[in-house]
């Protein structure tokens, strides 16, 4: 009986850690792209430019931890209307966290199956 309720305490927990690192992409990334420029396409843009997915993720790190123009994938037309994004307040973890779940979302090497 205990080893079934330990169990079911280490699964639930486990939910509760991944609802908490969705919360970070969703709180912080998806809020603000949704309407004014998509994911989606900006992951399209950084993929062309960073092929590799060490190489993505430390370069969408990088500029979220200090954005400039001239390493944004934007547009400059779009940087000319929006400007460059502000400074990240996510520490690294969290910043690590939701980088990893906005590669997995849009990971081409799943649609290629």
């Amino acid at each position: 009986m205990y080893k079934k309720l330990l169990l079911v305490i280490v699964l639930m927990s486990g939910l509760v850690a991944e609802k908490t690192k969705r919360d970070i992409y969703e709180d912080n990334c998806r809020a603000c792209h949704t309407n004014v420029f998509p994911l989606e396409k900006l992951y399209m843009l950084y993929l062309k430019r960073y092929s590799g997915e060490q190489t993505f993720k430390a370069s969408l790190k990088a500029f979220l931890k200090k954005p400039l123009e001239e390493t944004s994938v934007m547009t400059d037309k779009w940087i000319k209307d929006f400007s460059v994004k502000g400074r990240t307040q996510l520490t690294d973890k969290e910043l690590d966290e939701a980088i990893d779940i906005y590669w997995n979302l849009y990971d081409v090497r799943k649609k290629l199956k």
